[in-house]
């Protein structure tokens, strides 16, 4: 056997030697790897990772009160009784609902919201729009947005699944009233004011209706 071909055999070995060394260290793969699952993170801006393992921190909670607070653990209790319940998509349809409503009422028209007020809240909303309608008054108002939702506290019965949040508003809305000959009486159509309102919402939790409803108003 000449000089060459010995070279080439020994070359052609040693690359094999190689390829299955790498192959033990490195393993092999076949097709697409699935990529990692991401880990949960909070939404909340420049706040730390959360490791969610069991019996730990849920960001969903986390996010919005502190974690060793009854509010907290009434929230974590909610979402045990009713597994579809998500205290950031409940923040993002309260702050829907309290456009809605805030709107109808100064509107006058409580039909359309009605089915979302318990029984007390709509007596007492109808009660303000029957006296303005028996003075002649109407009211022109615009809603501008909200600038602040704050979640502030939250009750949880284990007996009979009843919930309740309650919810901080800050507002901007311009509001005028006018008497029956068109004159203005209170506010104005053009100043923005600003509104601070705390609503309470409640739900029977695990009955498969997804509907909260305004329970009480306050400041």
């Amino acid at each position: 056997m000449n000089s060459p071909v010995l070279q080439l055999l020994v070359l052609a070995g040693i690359a094999i030697f190689l390829i299955l060394r790498l192959r033990n260290v490195l393993g092999t793969r076949e097709g697409f790897e699935k990529p990692k699952a991401p880990s949960a993170i909070s939404s909340r801006r420049n706040a730390p990772d959360l490791e969610v393992i069991e019996g730990g921190p849920d960001p969903d909670v986390t996010d919005y009160v502190d974690a060793d607070t009854d509010v907290a653990k009434a929230l974590t209790s909610m979402k045990s009784a009713d597994r579809s319940f998500n205290v950031r998509e409940f923040l993002r349809g309260a702050r829907g609902a309290y456009e809605m409503i805030l709107t109808a009422f100064e509107k006058g028209d409580l039909d359309k919201i009605k089915p979302f007020l318990s029984n007390d809240v709509y007596d007492a909303f109808a009660g303000v729009v029957e006296a303005r309608n028996k003075e002649g008054l109407s009211v022109n108002f615009k809603f501008i947005g909200i600038s602040e939702t704050k979640l502030l506290e939250a009750n949880f019965d284990e007996n009979t699944k009843n919930a309740e949040i309650s919810i901080k508003f800050l507002s901007e809305s311009t509001s005028a009233v006018y008497d029956s000959n068109g004159e203005l009486k209170e506010g104005s159509p053009t100043d923005i004011k600003k509104q601070r309102d705390v609503w309470t919402f409640g739900q029977t939790m695990g009955t498969g209706d997804p509907n909260w409803f305004l329970v009480a108003t306050g400041e």
